[in-house]
């Protein structure tokens, strides 16, 4: 049984990355759904800040494993 490493590194890449993105999901209303989301702007701060930094290099690893995958397949 021979595993790759790639492969395991892209599924684990994209489990997190999933995780990330549903963990940033704010409580929206049903007028978001239609544009009109009634919130003010807020910048980031705290968990929420890493969250988001987190959600961008896991796909950053994500899209660069399949590149390389892509390009070594």
């Amino acid at each position: 049984m021979n595993i790759d490493p790639l492969a395991v590194l892209t599924i684990v890449s994209a489990v997190l990355m999933v995780i990330c993105i549903l963990l940033q999901a704010r409580g929206a209303s049903l007028g978001a759904g239609f544009g009109s989301s009634g919130e003010l702007f807020t910048t980031r701060r705290g968990t929420d800040k890493s969250l988001f930094e987190a959600t961008i290099v896991l796909a950053v690893i994500f899209v660069g494993s399949l590149l390389v995958s892509l390009l070594l397949g």
